[in-house]
């Protein structure tokens, strides 16, 4: 067993940010032991564990080859601190929120692809059915190692019927989109890794060429797939009933009022949302 040592020189809370990703039941998440387990594009599995405290963070990683001790630093945000962001948003109206959630990071899917596939399926879904949906379709394509489930490979979904995934009960329509952009991704023509070169507004741009793909889902992407950290999805219902619970309102507010407020909350918005996600979660 191989074992690596990160030690944090910043806040950290490792627990909330496990309680979170243990919302997706596709995620191998430990809450006693501390611990998630997360599939490599190589096919291993590297085990990230909390060994410190929100105030001291220091991680043991297991299992991952010294090449991917980058990719894991980029995915669990231990390669960015979270100082900057804490420090501008005390001055804002959100401030309460960022002590009550100090050193919460903003954790990457653990795939591009994966990511971009969970946005798709989760469109205009509640919660708890979108998560079923998303494992009904890993678990029936995927591979499972160690406990831990692999997305399946684009090449593997470009050769469905749309008829294969309505066995799982995806809409028609939602299973051509799904089928569509992995024959994109799986010919070539998109290249995900590709997109991390561009500025989000060309992600953006490049990503709504394709069915399905609308700003919330780009906007989904660019967030939790790439980790940019100045998104606010406007459309968003959960962060709309935060904001209403926030401004003690009876109604949610519309997108004009809320965008009067996010000049104030950049160039940190990913966060923003994050945080009031949090707070209704």
């Amino acid at each position: 067993m191989r074992e690596m040592r990160m030690e944090l020189p910043f806040a950290y809370d490792f627990d909330r940010a496990l309680e979170r990703l243990s919302l997706d039941p596709l995620h191998a998440v430990d809450l006693s032991d501390r611990s998630v387990r997360i599939p490599m594009p190589e096919g291993n599995v590297a085990k990230v564990k909390a060994k410190g405290t929100s105030e001291s963070p220091v991680f043991k990683i297991i299992d991952a080859i010294e090449e991917q001790m980058a990719l894991i630093a980029d995915i669990m945000h231990f390669n960015r601190s979270l100082e900057p962001v804490m420090d501008h948003f005390r001055g804002t109206s959100l401030a309460h929120l960022f002590e009550e959630h100090k050193g919460t990071p903003l954790i990457r899917e653990f795939s591009l692809y994966g990511s971009l596939m969970k946005s798709i399926i989760h469109q205009q879904l509640n919660l708890s059915f979108a998560h079923t949906l998303t494992s009904r379709f890993v678990q029936t394509y995927g591979e499972q190692k160690e406990g831990v489930w692999f997305y399946p490979a684009p090449e593997t979904i470009a050769q469905l019927d749309p008829v294969n995934l309505r066995e799982l009960q995806f809409s028609t329509r939602k299973a051509e989109y799904v089928i569509g952009l992995s024959r994109a991704i799986a010919s070539g023509e998109l290249v995900l890794e590709d997109l991390a070169k561009l500025e989000d507004d060309e992600v953006t741009a490049r990503l709504v060429h394709y069915r399905g793909i609308g700003p919330w889902t780009a906007q989904s992407f660019l967030m939790f797939g790439m980790g940019r950290p100045n998104l606010f999805p406007l459309a968003d219902i959960g962060l709309q009933n935060a904001l209403k619970i926030q401004w003690g309102r009876p109604e949610k507010p519309k997108a004009e009022e809320i965008l009067l407020h996010l000049p104030e909350w950049e160039p940190y918005l990913s966060y923003a949302s994050l945080y009031l996600w949090r707070s209704v979660e």
